[in-house]
């Protein structure tokens, strides 16, 4: 017996008509009658009653089709949860990724592998432009993105407030206390990127700064890492900002990272996406972002 036979079997019992069985079967008439005979032989019982005019079940029939509709069932499940294994076997979540995360990016990717322990994340550092880019095009399946609620043709979803720390030289007596205030360094040059580079970064900066009652005091722009730390370890005084998530990790002797005094300036972390129903892979996601941030807040 082939599940095929069993197939065509149930499809001309469900139309007792072998015309119509097979047009939804698309295929011959001549070859559902056939398979039909042979799976007869095999039981040496006839299970349609046929004349020229009708098609009927007999009790052989009638008796086979429960277990024949059982067989095309089991078939089908059996079906779905191997496709659900090859599904889960070869999926991969590509994630478009920010300057900054830090230890957020290492503790989301730990909980996303707790709970969906055979995905593959593949991680990717591009340009904003071209992250969100990406997102609309489904090249990415999502990207964390900073500093917005809004974007043409995509879903913006909040995740968390990311806390900014000031970077001092070490040897500066600020870097004694705990916390900083943004009025006590209104005398120190301000290392910072471009508004035009990281908008985002820089409204939440000068914000913080007016809000305790001065202008920032502009010094050269930051460029990178490496270099605008070993400045400010080893030369004039001045000082620049850290996302706290990257701070927690970033070497950088002869530089104190200190958190602000309340209110402490924070930029947002939201995730990019096709306004559409998420994926298994990337609720589960949204789910290690959010679970990350719950436990920040406890």
């Amino acid at each position: 017996m082939e599940l095929r036979q069993v197939r065509y079997f149930v499809m001309v019992a469900e139309e007792l008509h072998f015309g119509r069985a097979a047009g939804r079967l698309h295929i011959g008439q001549p070859t559902v009658s056939q398979q039909i005979r042979r799976l007869e032989r095999e039981f040496g019982s006839q299970l349609f009653d046929r004349t020229t005019r009708t098609v009927t079940l007999t009790h052989a029939g009638r008796v086979f089709l429960p277990y024949a509709r059982a067989l095309l069932d089991a078939e089908r499940a059996a079906s779905e949860v191997m496709m659900g294994l090859h599904r889960e076997r070869d999926a991969t979540l590509r994630l478009g990724t920010s300057t900054g995360l830090g230890r957020r990016l290492a503790k989301t990717l730990s909980a996303l592998a707790e709970h969906e322990p055979a995905l593959m994340v593949e991680l990717v550092g591009v340009p904003l432009a071209t992250r969100l880019r990406h997102v609309r095009d489904g090249e990415l399946d999502a990207a964390f993105v900073r500093g917005v609620d809004s974007l043409p043709g995509l879903e913006v979803l909040p995740l968390w407030e990311e806390e900014l720390v000031a970077a001092l030289p070490a040897r500066h007596p600020l870097a004694a206390d705990p916390e900083v205030a943004a009025a006590d360094l209104a005398g120190l040059p301000l290392r910072i990127a471009t508004h035009e580079e990281n908008p985002p970064l820089v409204k939440a900066v000068t914000a913080a700064c007016r809000a305790a009652g001065l202008e920032p005091n502009p010094g050269p722009a930051f460029t990178n890492d490496q270099d605008t730390l070993a400045a400010i370890a080893a030369g004039r005084p001045a000082w620049t900002v850290y996302y706290a998530a990257q701070a927690a990790i970033q070497p950088a002797p002869g530089v104190a990272f200190r958190p602000f005094a309340a209110p402490a300036p924070t930029v947002p972390t939201s995730l990019a996406v096709r306004p559409h129903p998420p994926s298994r892979e990337l609720a589960a996601l949204l789910e290690a972002c959010r679970g990350l941030d719950a436990d920040n807040r406890r």
